[in-house]
């Protein structure tokens, strides 16, 4: 398979470089994976989709202040990007410099605190912090909210609230869920009164989500590894929906890689664990029937995993027709719920 394959033209203007007025007001193309159908909708109508006994399983991971400006002791200009919290007092993270910062060399933040470089792990550095205070809460304090590149402003006020799920409760990503993004406590509690259950499972975002795929051959790609989380009680209901008819709908592509990690052969376990699953056309799922998610990048890791989920010529349609009709892409962008094609 080769990257050319998953490209496609998206007018710069499409890229949502704001959330919509409110959650819900985002639009809903729905697609249905064996009949190629597709269905100009509103967000608002999710409920519509969702019958008593389905299981809807969302990913209650919290957006951390990951981004920060340093000054190596030569007085050069650093930005980092917290990857991933190791412990209270160390982290791996990308680093932009003009030149590559030297191991032991001190990251200067604020006037009594920083970071100093440990090491490299393959493209991430080890940072341990030189600070009172533990690691999360120091980078509430000091950091800022990672928007994603393709966002080309700063963040403000309304993405202190906005580019957090209203459920988001476990910090540790770097990037948000951004499936959840359209849901309110009003829809949720909606959901709830249909007879829907939901259920959560933890996967830590990593800037790796961004990370563009370098390789002729998409086979080749290695993906960063995330921390994820299934929850027995998540567990439960998933079974449970699958013995009594009921469906499972994973609530973004970090959802679906979580269960479909933790289904291993195709037994769905609990558990905590790292994933670097890859997700590519002719992929067998296991646990999934139904997927809510966003519009994605051309030639990215997660156009590919949509792909595998709708069919590839089915998705590459549904993409095309989302672009004619003025669908807003990525982050804060429109919605799309897939029933997956079966194999």
């Amino acid at each position: 398979m080769k990257i050319s394959d998953f490209d496609f033209q998206l007018p710069e203007q499409l890229i949502a470089q704001l959330p919509a007025e409110k959650r819900r007001h985002s639009r809903l193309l729905t697609l249905d994976g064996n009949t190629g159908e597709v269905r100009d909708r509103m967000f608002a109508e999710f409920a519509d989709f969702l019958r008593a006994g389905d299981v809807m399983v969302f990913n209650d991971t919290r957006v951390i202040k990951a981004r920060l400006f340093a000054a190596k002791e030569s007085g050069g200009k650093v930005e980092i990007l917290i990857e991933r919290i190791l412990d209270e007092r160390h982290a791996l993270a990308m680093i932009r410099a003009s030149h590559a910062p030297k191991l032991d060399s001190y990251l200067r933040v604020t006037q009594d605190s920083g970071l100093t470089v440990l090491g490299r792990e393959n493209d991430l550095y080890k940072l341990r912090l030189d600070a009172a205070a533990p690691l999360l809460e120091w980078l509430e304090q000091h950091g800022s909210l990672p928007l994603p590149p393709y966002i080309s402003r700063k963040p403000d006020n309304i993405d202190e609230s906005r580019y957090q799920t209203v459920y988001a409760s476990k910090p540790g990503a770097v990037a948000a869920p951004t499936a959840g993004l359209h849901f309110d406590e009003d829809m949720l509690a909606a959901l709830r009164n249909k007879g829907v259950k939901l259920v959560y499972v933890t996967l830590h975002v990593g800037a790796g989500t961004f990370q563009p795929v370098r390789v002729e051959d998409v086979r080749d790609h290695q993906m960063h590894s995330e921390w994820y989380h299934v929850p027995q009680e998540t567990v439960d209901a998933v079974l449970e929906a699958k013995a009594s008819g009921g469906r499972v709908l994973a609530v973004g592509t970090t959802s679906l890689r979580a269960l479909e990690s933790a289904a291993g052969q195709g037994q769905l376990h609990s558990g905590y664990g790292d994933t670097n699953l890859f997700i590519l056309p002719g992929y067998q799922f296991h646990v999934v029937d139904r997927l809510l998610t966003n519009f994605h990048l051309p030639k990215s890791t997660l156009f590919m995993l949509v792909c595998a989920f709708g069919g590839m010529v089915n998705m590459k349609r549904a993409y095309r027709h989302a672009v004619e009709e003025l669908y807003r892409f990525f982050s804060y962008g429109d919605a799309m719920l897939i029933e997956r094609q079966d194999t």
